[in-house]
This record gives C-alpha cells, sequence and structure tokens, in this order.
C-alpha cells in the first residue's frame, strides 16, 4: 500500500527521475561488467563529484540549504550511474545514450511508458476518490 501511495504522490521530477534509473537498468542488465576497476572508478568519481554537488547545493552560497536524505544520496547516486553507463557502453555503438540495438531502446522506452502509465492511473483514481469525499461533505 506505501508503493500506491508512493506512485500516486510522485512528482513530475521524480517520474522524470525514475525513468531515468529505469533506462539505466536496461544498460546495466543487458552490458554488465564485472571489473572491479570499472566499478571502484565510478564508486570513486561518485564520492568526489558528489561531495561536490553537495557542497554547491548546500554551502556554496550565503543562504544555507538543507537537503532531504534521498537528495544527498541522488547527488552521489546520479554520478555513480553516469560513471559506470559511459564505462558500460563504450565500443558498443551507442549514440549518445541510445544503443544500436532498437530492441534495448524499446524494453526501456516500455518499462517507462508502464511506470508512467501507472503513475497517471493511481493519480486519476486518488484525485477520484478525493473529489468524491470533497462531495460527501457537502459545501
Amino acid at each position: 500500500m506505501k508503493l500506491v501511495h508512493y506512485l500516486a504522490n510522485l512528482s513530475k521530477g521524480r517520474l522524470i527521475l525514475w525513468c531515468y534509473f529505469i533506462w539505466y537498468l536496461v544498460v546495466l542488465v543487458r552490458y554488465f561488467d564485472p571489473s572491479a576497476r570499472l566499478w571502484l572508478t565510478s564508486l570513486g568519481l561518485s564520492l568526489i563529484i558528489g561531495f561536490a554537488l553537495f557542497v554547491s547545493t548546500t554551502a556554496a552560497s550565503e543562504n544555507k540549504v538543507k537537503l532531504e536524505p534521498w537528495q544527498i544520496i541522488r547527488l552521489f547516486m546520479m554520478p555513480f550511474c553516469v560513471s559506470s553507463f559511459s564505462a558500460l557502453v563504450k565500443g558498443k555503438g551507442f549514440v549518445l545514450i541510445f544503443s544500436p540495438d532498437p530492441k534495448e531502446i524499446l524494453i526501456a522506452v516500455a518499462l517507462c511508458a508502464l511506470l508512467c502509465g501507472t503513475v497517471a492511473v493511481l493519480k486519476r483514481r486518488q484525485q477520484n476518490a478525493n473529489f468524491k469525499i470533497g462531495s460527501a461533505l457537502g459545501p
């Protein structure tokens, strides 16, 4: 039930981030490389860049910003995903982020569309339920 509530209240920005993550996972599953060097390099880059992003968002200006835990995690996770994605697809014929195999693109797009459709349905159901509650309470 928590997952349904989470999805029904998902912002457009977070939905986009989930689609990015789905795209990453499709590539990760297809092109996984067990090389410790790849993953340690990605981890090192995520720590260096994530810390720089954290500093730039929280302490670089006069106005101090307090981030939520998941926002902080994303600051470190994004550089990890970007660097490992880049290493995984190197020499595989990708154009930007697009696989040379249309089936892989279709799988990623279909999974993102499934998530977006699910979120849309859950949001509509929640709006209808809220409308019914509001109507039952009267003016």
